[in-house]
């Protein structure tokens, strides 16, 4: 295996920041999408370079080792486990006057690998493969109602369902969707975070939904009925006579699906907001008058 130098990919030095590599890693894959380049066998090789690059760099523990041993960093800690043995054997060589023989050998590799020979090849241990880190950025709108999404994930479509109500931030785990194991070691995992824009007028909390509505001074002191959007579709409301400002209503189960929660949703708030009429003819304020006049 080559060495590949992933920050030259990214286009970032050494000392970036996680913000720095984010950045690069956002506007190449915006650059390089297949879907932007379709039929480009170049887009498509650059994409997964792009991809490969942040799944190491954008994860804290797995720069560190690739930092540390290049190419070799997915095996980091057998090389770890491997030099505090072989520090153990030096201070215990220091001690006495006997020297690492073939029973040390097995000693050492029995240890390691859990094997029982004093001849076992680290040519046969077998290692797990690479976790892979990837990102999906969805629409709130997207994630209203479970869906089904493929990905490619370095050159391999996967096939996922994505369970409506999952929040921005979340990470899930798809087992044995990851690296090749060596030797005949088992696969990683994917890991997928999720990004979620609300691209609607909803402010989501929780599994609650919130929105303002404005109405009218007349609606508002009289009483009326009006229509208001939903997620899945407008609702009639009475507005009761007398309605004051920031006045909040709850419709039950209006709000946002409840993750793996099939069926289950949270509420959706409603706060009205009285518009004051402006502009007001001359007949208008004679009426207004003469209604304070009634209240004093």
């Amino acid at each position: 295996m080559n060495f590949i130098d992933y920050y030259k990919i990214l286009g970032v030095a050494k000392n970036a920041s996680e913000a720095d590599i984010k950045k690069a890693y956002r506007k190449l894959a915006r650059k390089y999408h297949p879907d932007l380049n379709p039929n480009s066998q170049e887009a498509e090789k650059k994409f997964k370079e792009i991809n490969e690059a942040n799944e190491v760099l954008s994860h804290k523990e797995n720069r560190k080792k690739y930092d540390k041993y290049g190419k070799d960093w997915e095996h980091a800690e057998h090389f770890e486990k491997a030099e505090r043995q072989q520090q153990y054997q030096q201070s215990q060589q220091q001690g006495s006057s006997r020297g690492f023989n073939e029973n040390d050998y097995s000693d050492f590799f029995e240890s390691m690998f859990g094997g029982r020979s004093s001849r076992r090849s680290t040519n046969s241990v077998k290692f797990r493969g690479q976790d892979y880190h990837a990102e999906l950025q969805l629409n709130l709108t997207d994630v209203y109602k479970t869906h089904k999404r493929t990905l490619t994930i370095n050159g391999k479509n996967i096939r996922l369902t994505i369970p409506a109500g999952i929040k921005n931030g979340q990470i899930i785990k798809i087992k044995g969707h990851g690296g090749e194991g060596i030797n005949g070691g088992p696969k990683g995992d994917l890991h997928i975070k999720f990004t979620i824009t609300n691209n609607t007028k909803f402010k989501l909390e929780n599994d609650n939904l919130h929105t303002t509505v404005n109405i009218d001074l007349y609606k508002a002191v009289l009483g009326d009925d009006i229509t208001i959007p939903t997620f899945d579709g407008k609702v009639k409301l009475k507005i009761p006579p007398e309605t004051q400002n920031e006045t909040t209503v709850k419709l039950k189960g209006k709000g946002f699906p409840i993750y793996k929660k099939e069926g289950s949703f949270g509420d959706l708030y409603i706060t009205y907001k009285i518009n004051i009429p402006t502009k007001l003819t001359a007949k208008e304020k004679e009426l207004f008058t003469q209604l304070s006049k009634l209240r004093m």
